[in-house]
Protein backbone atom coordinates (compact mmCIF):
# COMPACT_ATOMS: atom_id res chain seq x y z
CA UNK A 1 0.00 0.00 0.00
CA UNK A 2 2.75 2.28 1.11
CA UNK A 3 4.48 1.91 -2.26
CA UNK A 4 1.84 2.39 -4.62
CA UNK A 5 0.90 5.24 -2.85
CA UNK A 6 4.45 6.98 -3.39
CA UNK A 7 4.25 5.90 -6.69
CA UNK A 8 0.78 7.95 -7.31
CA UNK A 9 2.52 10.86 -5.49
CA UNK A 10 5.18 10.72 -8.05
CA UNK A 11 3.08 10.40 -10.71
CA UNK A 12 0.99 13.67 -9.58
CA UNK A 13 3.88 15.61 -9.05
CA UNK A 14 3.91 18.29 -12.08
CA UNK A 15 6.91 18.12 -14.57
CA UNK A 16 8.81 21.21 -15.63
CA UNK A 17 8.15 22.05 -19.30
CA UNK A 18 10.88 21.29 -21.84
CA UNK A 19 12.88 24.25 -22.20
CA UNK A 20 12.49 26.42 -25.71
CA UNK A 21 15.18 25.54 -28.08
CA UNK A 22 17.66 28.19 -28.67
CA UNK A 23 17.69 27.40 -32.38
CA UNK A 24 15.01 26.92 -35.22
CA UNK A 25 16.52 25.72 -37.93
CA UNK A 26 14.40 25.05 -40.91
CA UNK A 27 16.12 22.89 -44.56
CA UNK A 28 13.58 23.47 -47.13
CA UNK A 29 14.03 20.43 -48.87
CA UNK A 30 9.99 19.23 -48.52
CA UNK A 31 6.50 20.94 -49.01
CA UNK A 32 4.79 18.35 -46.53
CA UNK A 33 6.31 20.00 -43.43
CA UNK A 34 8.60 23.34 -42.81
CA UNK A 35 9.86 23.24 -39.32
CA UNK A 36 7.54 21.24 -38.52
CA UNK A 37 4.11 23.20 -39.67
CA UNK A 38 2.56 22.67 -42.94
CA UNK A 39 2.52 25.57 -45.27
CA UNK A 40 0.28 27.06 -47.48
CA UNK A 41 1.71 27.06 -50.57
CA UNK A 42 1.21 29.55 -53.44
CA UNK A 43 1.89 29.54 -57.20
CA UNK A 44 3.99 26.48 -58.16
CA UNK A 45 7.55 26.78 -55.95
CA UNK A 46 9.66 23.92 -57.11
CA UNK A 47 12.58 21.99 -55.01
CA UNK A 48 15.86 22.05 -56.80
CA UNK A 49 19.51 22.25 -55.47
CA UNK A 50 18.64 21.11 -51.82
CA UNK A 51 16.56 24.21 -52.11
CA UNK A 52 12.76 25.86 -52.29
CA UNK A 53 12.93 28.00 -55.77
CA UNK A 54 10.49 30.71 -56.48
CA UNK A 55 9.58 32.02 -59.48
CA UNK A 56 9.13 36.00 -58.28
CA UNK A 57 5.46 36.09 -59.92
CA UNK A 58 2.74 33.99 -57.47
CA UNK A 59 5.37 31.58 -55.39
CA UNK A 60 5.23 30.98 -51.79
CA UNK A 61 5.00 29.65 -48.78
CA UNK A 62 2.83 30.90 -45.63
CA UNK A 63 3.31 29.23 -42.03
CA UNK A 64 0.50 29.14 -39.12
CA UNK A 65 3.47 29.91 -36.69
CA UNK A 66 5.21 32.33 -34.58
CA UNK A 67 8.87 32.18 -34.62
CA UNK A 68 9.59 35.07 -32.50
CA UNK A 69 6.69 34.81 -30.13
CA UNK A 70 8.33 36.21 -26.76
CA UNK A 71 11.06 37.52 -27.71
CA UNK A 72 12.95 40.23 -26.28
CA UNK A 73 16.19 39.68 -28.43
CA UNK A 74 16.30 37.41 -31.59
CA UNK A 75 18.29 37.26 -34.54
CA UNK A 76 17.05 35.12 -37.93
CA UNK A 77 19.85 34.10 -40.41
CA UNK A 78 18.82 33.21 -44.35
CA UNK A 79 20.61 31.46 -46.62
CA UNK A 80 19.29 32.72 -50.18
CA UNK A 81 20.22 32.90 -53.87
CA UNK A 82 18.74 35.60 -55.59
CA UNK A 83 18.14 35.64 -59.15
CA UNK A 84 18.28 37.51 -62.17
CA UNK A 85 14.61 38.53 -63.49
CA UNK A 86 13.03 39.38 -60.61
CA UNK A 87 11.14 42.89 -59.25
CA UNK A 88 13.26 45.91 -58.03
CA UNK A 89 11.46 45.18 -54.67
CA UNK A 90 11.19 41.63 -53.29
CA UNK A 91 10.27 40.27 -49.41
CA UNK A 92 11.65 37.02 -48.67
CA UNK A 93 10.86 36.64 -45.38
CA UNK A 94 8.17 37.94 -43.49
CA UNK A 95 6.90 37.43 -39.66
CA UNK A 96 3.68 39.25 -37.99
CA UNK A 97 1.93 38.79 -34.88
CA UNK A 98 -2.26 38.86 -34.10
CA UNK A 99 -1.32 42.39 -33.33
CA UNK A 100 0.26 43.97 -35.95
CA UNK A 101 4.16 43.63 -35.03
CA UNK A 102 6.34 42.79 -37.61
CA UNK A 103 10.08 41.71 -39.12
CA UNK A 104 10.77 41.76 -42.61
CA UNK A 105 14.44 40.76 -44.88
CA UNK A 106 13.94 42.19 -48.22
CA UNK A 107 16.16 43.36 -50.79
CA UNK A 108 16.44 45.85 -53.49
CA UNK A 109 17.92 45.38 -56.87
CA UNK A 110 20.03 48.17 -58.32
CA UNK A 111 19.70 49.20 -62.16
CA UNK A 112 23.16 47.81 -62.26
CA UNK A 113 21.67 44.35 -61.59
CA UNK A 114 23.23 43.67 -58.06
CA UNK A 115 20.98 43.86 -55.05
CA UNK A 116 20.77 45.59 -50.90
CA UNK A 117 19.59 44.30 -48.33
CA UNK A 118 16.88 46.14 -46.39
CA UNK A 119 15.55 44.70 -43.41
CA UNK A 120 12.68 46.72 -41.38
CA UNK A 121 11.12 46.20 -37.70
CA UNK A 122 7.28 47.59 -36.99
CA UNK A 123 5.66 47.52 -33.55
CA UNK A 124 3.06 50.14 -33.82
CA UNK A 125 4.09 53.48 -34.68
CA UNK A 126 7.41 52.92 -34.27
CA UNK A 127 9.34 51.81 -36.97
CA UNK A 128 12.46 51.55 -39.00
CA UNK A 129 14.01 50.01 -41.91
CA UNK A 130 17.48 49.55 -42.68
CA UNK A 131 18.82 49.66 -46.55
CA UNK A 132 21.96 51.45 -48.42
CA UNK A 133 21.53 50.55 -52.10
CA UNK A 134 25.47 51.11 -52.18
CA UNK A 135 26.55 47.87 -50.30
CA UNK A 136 25.16 45.73 -52.86
CA UNK A 137 26.14 41.75 -53.92
CA UNK A 138 26.19 39.88 -56.95
CA UNK A 139 23.21 37.99 -57.76
CA UNK A 140 22.95 34.21 -58.80
CA UNK A 141 25.12 33.46 -55.68
CA UNK A 142 24.70 31.92 -52.35
CA UNK A 143 24.39 34.14 -49.51
CA UNK A 144 23.59 34.44 -45.74
CA UNK A 145 21.81 37.46 -44.68
CA UNK A 146 21.00 37.81 -41.01
CA UNK A 147 18.74 40.57 -38.74
CA UNK A 148 19.83 40.96 -35.42
CA UNK A 149 17.97 42.73 -32.75
CA UNK A 150 19.26 43.20 -29.62
CA UNK A 151 16.07 44.64 -27.42
CA UNK A 152 17.37 48.16 -28.63
CA UNK A 153 19.08 48.05 -31.87
CA UNK A 154 18.12 46.26 -35.20
CA UNK A 155 21.39 45.52 -37.29
CA UNK A 156 21.95 43.48 -40.50
CA UNK A 157 24.44 41.42 -41.72
CA UNK A 158 25.65 40.15 -45.16
CA UNK A 159 27.68 36.92 -45.12
CA UNK A 160 28.73 37.43 -41.42
CA UNK A 161 29.66 41.30 -41.97
CA UNK A 162 28.21 44.06 -40.81
CA UNK A 163 26.13 47.10 -43.13
CA UNK A 164 23.82 49.02 -41.16
CA UNK A 165 22.32 48.98 -37.36
CA UNK A 166 19.57 52.17 -35.77
CA UNK A 167 17.89 52.29 -32.97
CA UNK A 168 14.48 51.15 -32.55
CA UNK A 169 11.39 50.02 -29.76
CA UNK A 170 10.28 46.72 -30.41
CA UNK A 171 8.69 44.61 -28.04
CA UNK A 172 8.09 41.00 -27.50
CA UNK A 173 5.86 39.45 -30.12
CA UNK A 174 2.10 37.97 -29.78
CA UNK A 175 2.45 33.96 -29.51
CA UNK A 176 -0.23 33.56 -32.11
CA UNK A 177 0.80 35.13 -35.76
CA UNK A 178 2.31 33.78 -39.00
CA UNK A 179 5.28 33.97 -41.54
CA UNK A 180 5.53 33.88 -45.34
CA UNK A 181 8.79 33.12 -47.47
CA UNK A 182 8.95 34.27 -51.10
CA UNK A 183 6.82 36.42 -50.62
CA UNK A 184 5.18 39.23 -48.51
CA UNK A 185 2.45 37.88 -46.04
CA UNK A 186 -0.13 40.24 -48.00
CA UNK A 187 0.86 38.42 -51.49
CA UNK A 188 3.31 41.13 -52.91
CA UNK A 189 6.94 41.54 -53.77
CA UNK A 190 7.26 38.05 -54.55
CA UNK A 191 10.67 37.01 -54.84
CA UNK A 192 12.97 35.53 -57.19
CA UNK A 193 15.51 32.92 -56.41
CA UNK A 194 16.34 30.32 -54.15
CA UNK A 195 15.99 29.89 -50.13
CA UNK A 196 17.76 27.00 -48.59
CA UNK A 197 18.16 27.43 -44.84
CA UNK A 198 16.53 29.82 -42.08
CA UNK A 199 17.28 29.73 -38.76
CA UNK A 200 15.68 31.89 -36.11
CA UNK A 201 17.68 32.66 -32.70
CA UNK A 202 16.29 33.46 -29.15
CA UNK A 203 18.78 35.99 -28.79
CA UNK A 204 20.95 38.12 -30.41
CA UNK A 205 23.67 36.33 -31.42
CA UNK A 206 27.83 37.60 -31.18
CA UNK A 207 29.04 38.83 -34.17
CA UNK A 208 31.44 35.87 -34.51
CA UNK A 209 28.72 33.17 -34.62
CA UNK A 210 26.85 34.60 -37.28
CA UNK A 211 26.71 32.27 -40.42
CA UNK A 212 29.61 33.70 -43.24
CA UNK A 213 30.36 30.67 -45.97
CA UNK A 214 27.36 29.86 -47.91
Amino acid sequence: MLRLLAVSLALAVPTAAAPAPDEIRIVLDRFDSVGGAVPAVLGAPVIAERAVRFDGVDDGLILPVNPLAGLAAFTIEVLLRPDTGGPEEQRFLHVEDEAGARALLELRVNPDGRWALDTFLRDGPRELPLVDRAKSHPIGVWHWVALRYDGRTLSHYVNGRFELEGPVAFRPMAPRGRYSLGVRLNRVSWFRGAIREVRFHRSALLIDRLQSQP
